[in-house]
């Protein structure tokens, strides 16, 4: 699979190269109902260079769905079910099903992920929308899983030069704490509202904006030190504390893209999330949805975030 890959992926007026929180992604666009018009978050992604990509992903009807690949199991990805298959050589298969349990696309990837197919279904625009993006957000997680890469679901909000990431379980209010601080506390803007990105560089932890954003179209190219991670609980009344390093990494573990049954990209996300526990701050927000919780947060975390 892989060399057939390779093959495919030489660059040509179908390969498009984007930059994702730093990590170089190669697409080619080969199948007749696939192009990057499929992907319009990814344009201030677009990317000029010679380096080599962390990933590389052909669209394209050419390759064989393997039957006798063992199931793994099917996961809700966003209330939406997706099926994982191990493949014979070691790698994975991925069906991704939308809301209405339409097959949008099916992924293949290389046993580290670094080469990938992606077959795209016939359906809506915004259903191949959906499968070709469903299947390019998995294959850049496990792909970089082990490059001190993490793509967790949170709200960034960037105030001072700072991000800081708010997390929380769909619907609990996470998005709604990060626009509060956007409109009590000045100087503050959206990065991204549902998944960013966040590496280890040099001992340093960044927050990246990304091209997955949720409901709320926010894709930017943009990236901020992170000033502390909150993770966001509804309650009668607003209290802050640290968290300490088990509970830190107990909240932070649910929140990342891994796949427990994969020892290489689990550990991988296992040794990042502890590396960002030593480096940034961990808290926990118990709110209500008002301004005060906003101030308190901010006033709080980031005070020990410039100390």
């Amino acid at each position: 699979m892989q060399e057939s890959l390779n093959l495919s992926l030489k660059n040509g007026p179908s390969m498009k190269d984007y930059k994702i929180a730093d990590h170089k992604v190669s697409i080619d666009f080969i199948s007749d109902n696939a192009s990057e018009e499929l992907l319009p978050n990814f344009v201030p992604f677009i990317h000029i260079g010679n380096e080599e990509p962390v990933l590389r992903v052909s669209v394209t009807d050419d390759w064989h769905w393997q039957d006798e690949a063992k199931e793994i199991g099917q996961f809700d990805v966003g209330g939406c079910n997706h099926g994982v298959y191990r493949t014979t050589d070691g790698g994975y298969q991925f069906e991704a099903y939308d809301p209405g349990n339409h097959l949008c696309s099916r992924m293949q990837s290389s046993p580290d992920f670094k080469h990938c197919y992606v077959k795209i279904y016939d359906g809506t625009p915004i259903q191949r929308k959906f499968g070709l993006n469903n299947c390019m957000m998995m294959a850049f997680a496990f792909a970089t899983a082990t490059l001190d890469t993490i793509l967790i679901h949170s709200s960034v909000i960037r105030c001072d030069g700072k991000g800081y990431l708010m997390t929380a379980p769909s619907g609990t209010g996470k998005s709604t704490h990060t626009h509060l601080w956007y409109t009590t506390i000045p100087g503050c803007d959206l990065m991204n509202d549902d998944n960013p990105i966040i590496r280890i560089i040099d001992g340093q932890a960044i927050v990246y904006g990304s091209p997955w954003s949720g409901k709320t179209p926010c894709y930017r190219n943009i990236q901020a030190p992170i000033g502390g991670i909150v993770r966001i609980e509804q309650y009668p009344q607003n209290i802050i504390r640290r968290l300490r390093p088990i509970e830190a990494f107990a909240v932070l573990l649910p929140a990342c893209s891994t796949m427990k049954w994969d020892a290489r990209t689990y550990n991988g996300i296992c040794d990042s999330i502890t590396k960002f526990i030593e480096t940034c701050n961990i808290w926990e927000l118990k709110c209500l949805p008002n301004d005060e919780a906003a101030i308190l947060c901010h006033d709080t975390i980031s005070k020990e975030s410039n100390t």
